[in-house]
């Protein structure tokens, strides 16, 4: 669903000591948030309006900072909670559909490094975010709780539109849903997001995994974990 580009009226926001008021909506938007560009001395920023009440935007800037620090994603600038919004330095790239060997190497360069760093924070309990199970996720998420978890910090969102690419290089934005996840749910986002075949994702799993063993049928659990949650999410916000 996306929302015509041009400038838009907006209260006047203070930024680096200076008042702005031109602000550019963006072509494509996406559903968690209302984005717009800037320019401000002559560097371009990010304004992200949020629109769903119900994430932790302090959380989100906590590990969109951390992320920065170590190349994932644009420099988060300002978080006003307030007045509900996000202000990053604007990250010029391509969203891509379909993945060349190329980009998934890209892909794996960028999970590979997301999956090392720390924050002090639970590991999400998906199990927790349906109020009913049909029989196909129920056994999914048996298959799951049969196998050793392996939380890590995951962006929990990795679909085309999150995912920047550049000349050899991928940053991942609009981290709201990021979080202490099994590392097998954003190998899953992939896989499914990107409709990889079967030969793309041998060659994904191979280049992530090295020469650790992986679990076939825990990442196809995960696959239908996650189909089902996009289901239910898209079902009660649009």
């Amino acid at each position: 669903m996306g929302m015509q580009a041009g400038r838009r009226r907006m209260m006047p926001i203070d930024f680096k000591g200076k008042r702005v008021t031109d602000l550019t909506l963006l072509p494509q938007q996406g559903f968690s948030n209302e984005n717009h560009r800037f320019t401000l001395d002559e560097k371009t920023y990010l304004f992200r309006k949020f629109k769903l009440a119900d994430r932790d935007r302090k959380l989100e800037f906590e590990i969109q900072t951390l992320a920065y620090k170590n190349a994932l994603a644009a420099k988060p600038c300002t978080l006003n909670l307030s007045q509900g919004y996000m202000i990053c330095e604007f990250l010029e790239g391509e969203h891509k559909e379909k993945l060349e060997r190329e980009d998934i190497a890209l892909v794996v360069q960028v999970l590979r490094k997301l999956h090392t760093l720390k924050i002090a924070q639970p590991p999400l309990d998906l199990k927790s975010q349906f109020s009913t199970l049909d029989k196909t996720v129920e056994d999914a998420f048996k298959i799951i709780e049969s196998t050793s978890a392996e939380s890590v910090l995951c962006h929990n969102d990795l679909n085309p539109k999150n995912c920047l690419f550049s000349e050899k290089s991928l940053k991942l934005i609009d981290w709201e849903f990021a979080g202490m996840n099994d590392r097998y749910f954003d190998l899953a986002a992939v896989s499914v997001e990107f409709q990889l075949e079967l030969s793309d994702e041998a060659c994904f799993l191979a280049s992530y995994f090295g020469r650790e063993v992986w679990n076939k049928e825990k990442l196809e659990a995960y696959k239908t974990v996650y189909k089902a949650l996009c289901e239910k999410w898209f079902k009660e916000n649009t």
